[in-house]
């Protein structure tokens, strides 16, 4: 008998590429990682392949990039109310949902393979921008304390990025007593002087929000506590329902200086969503350049159709990382602007995007009427 030959997919191929911000060169391997993606979940979810039919498109239409933009976007706000899965549910390895701020979650299942590539994807990203350390790392972590009751994907991403540095040990600003959450600012203090007088590295995580309180804390308490050589304070998660006291990154990054002396070179962001399984790290002009792993698209909020780079509009994200539901086109409530790369000046020519904020609520009701027309859910 002779030796059965391996088949390599195209996801496959396209995760194991090395140069991360290539878009031009792995161009034809995303689009063939899409339509891959598609007739999976044409294949395996009724309720999707009726979407496909109803908007005229099926997988084999999808050949270039040019037609990414015709593909469904399903809005985060879908995920909220319908039930839309490729696999069954035993088959989801990791269950999570969204932050709910506006009183609704998404409930997302990833599959194992999914879950594979998407650990190399953060591995390559980390390494790229320099977060990876094997050096024991203290963590404050401006968020919840894991718990077998809390699924939220804010909680198990902060958790995950602990990883990126080995944890000597964590301290939760929201700490799990009792069944309930509590503030923890006491500990949040206590164990900052203690980790000022280590020599190991501390890594404050979480949402900018959370960091802008922490600062202004210390700076009512007339405290700057000077953390570690090579510590980091990593953002995330946006400023969901605080955007009322957003302020700008340089004031931000000029208080967590003040306050803890991380220098703004030792700042980072992340972006993402529990909708959208990816990684968006900035840069060190603080832009978040698009990876080969996915794209995005910005769209105008009435009609729905892309617009030009350098116009506002609400963001669209593509990937084929998925197979346990059609993630594969998804459309956030966050309003955004996409870019040339080369306008960054960093060096990294992958196209950017910057988050403007949130859609309000007669985009919203756009958005969702669109989605609506997508499903043919709408009375007529």
């Amino acid at each position: 008998m002779g030796e059965e030959e391996i088949t390599i997919s195209n996801l496959q191929k396209l995760y194991q590429s090395r140069k991360i911000y290539d878009l031009e060169g792995t161009e034809k391997l995303f689009v063939a990682a899409i339509r891959d993606n598609l007739a999976f979940h044409n294949q395996h979810c009724k309720r999707y392949a009726q979407i496909l039919i109803k908007q005229g498109i099926a997988y084999a239409d999808i050949q270039s990039i040019e037609d990414l933009h015709r593909i469904p976007p399903l809005p985060t706000l879908y995920y909220k109310k319908q039930k839309i899965a490729s696999l069954p549910c035993k088959k989801m390895v990791i269950k999570a949902t969204s932050s709910g701020t506006s009183g609704s979650k998404s409930q997302i299942g990833y599959d194992a393979k999914g879950l594979y590539f998407g650990a190399h994807m953060v591995y390559r990203i980390a390494k790229y921008h320099k977060l990876l350390s094997s050096k024991p790392t203290n963590y404050i972590i401006l968020g919840y304390q894991p718990n077998k009751e809390n699924q939220a994907v804010t909680a198990k991403t902060a958790l995950g990025a602990t990883y990126l540095a080995p944890a000597k040990e964590r301290v939760y600003a929201l700490q799990y007593v009792n069944g309930n959450y509590e503030l923890n600012i006491k500990g949040m203090m206590k164990a900052l002087v203690k980790f000022s007088k280590q020599s190991n590295p501390v890594r404050i995580l979480g949402f900018p929000a959370y960091a802008l309180f922490l600062a202004n804390e210390l700076e009512k308490r007339k405290r700057r506590i000077i953390l570690p050589k090579g510590s980091k304070v990593i953002l995330g998660g946006g400023w969901k329902q605080f955007y009322s006291e957003r302020v700008e990154k340089d004031v931000l990054y000029q208080k967590l200086f003040l306050t803890l002396g991380i220098e703004e070179e030792n700042i980072r962001e992340f972006y993402g969503a529990v909708e959208h399984p990816m990684l968006y790290c900035d840069c060190k002009n603080h832009h978040f350049h698009v990876p080969i792993y996915s794209r995005v698209i910005v769209r105008d909020v009435d009609t729905l159709l892309p617009v030009a780079n350098g116009k506002v509009g609400i963001l669209n994200f593509l990937t084929p990382l998925m197979e346990s539901m059609p993630l594969t086109s998804v459309m956030t409530d966050d309003l955004g602007v996409l870019y040339d790369g080369a306008e960054c000046g960093c060096g990294n020519l992958a196209p950017y995007f910057e988050v403007i904020g949130r859609a309000g609520l007669r985009d919203i009701h756009t958005c969702t009427q669109g989605a609506e027309e997508l499903l043919g859910g709408r009375k007529k």
